[in-house]
């Protein structure tokens, strides 16, 4: 990823979330047939681009899409419980750590169940987020930005509501983010 989510540049919230859709892809494909510590590095901006991407989407998109359409609630509760099993699953994925022999099986289902995720966002939350006026929309990629700008960088499953990260999410992105910090100072043999 040449540039993180939180500085891509401006467009409607849409068309940024479809951007990173795409990235997530391409980061998938790198984790999927990358080796060794390219793996590592593929998985670890994978990580942080879904654990910040998913933050915004539950404070800033789910809310405005629970009001879009008719079936609002019942589309966005779904996303909630695929977004939950997905952080679960990459929590796992991140605490076996890329060389176990477990991590290729496991990230193959992860990466589907990413992705399908994904597919049903854009086939049923964006339409109706379209609908709404041009200038809301580049407010919302504003305000997706500036939410993935303070986003904890580790999935934390249990926080999937507007309110959760709100409450909890300035306390535990700075924890992960120091935990970051650490990680890239301290290397692997020596932590």
């Amino acid at each position: 990823m040449t540039q993180r989510p939180e500085t891509m540049p401006d467009t409607d919230a849409v068309t940024l979330l479809i951007r990173q859709h795409d990235e997530i892809r391409s980061l998938s494909r790198e984790v999927e047939t990358g080796r060794g510590q390219r793996r590592a590095e593929a998985f670890e901006r994978l990580r942080r681009l879904l654990a910040v991407h998913e933050t915004a989407e539950e404070q800033i998109v789910h809310p405005l899409a629970r009001h879009s359409g008719p079936r609002g609630d019942e589309i966005v509760d779904a996303r909630l419980e695929e977004e939950k099993r997905g952080k679960q699953m990459l929590r796992e994925l991140e605490r076996m750590g890329t060389s176990n022999p477990s991590f290729p099986p496991m990230f193959a289902r992860f990466r589907a169940a990413v992705l399908e995720h994904a597919e049903h966002e854009e086939r049923e939350e964006f339409p109706e987020l379209r609908k709404r006026g041009h200038a809301e929309l580049r407010g919302m990629a504003a305000a997706i930005k500036a939410a993935e700008a303070m986003a904890p960088t580790h999935p934390h499953p249990g926080v999937e509501s507007a309110t959760s990260n709100i409450l909890f999410g300035a306390f535990v992105s700075v924890a992960d983010r120091m935990r970051d910090l650490v990680r890239r100072a301290v290397p692997r043999g020596r932590r």
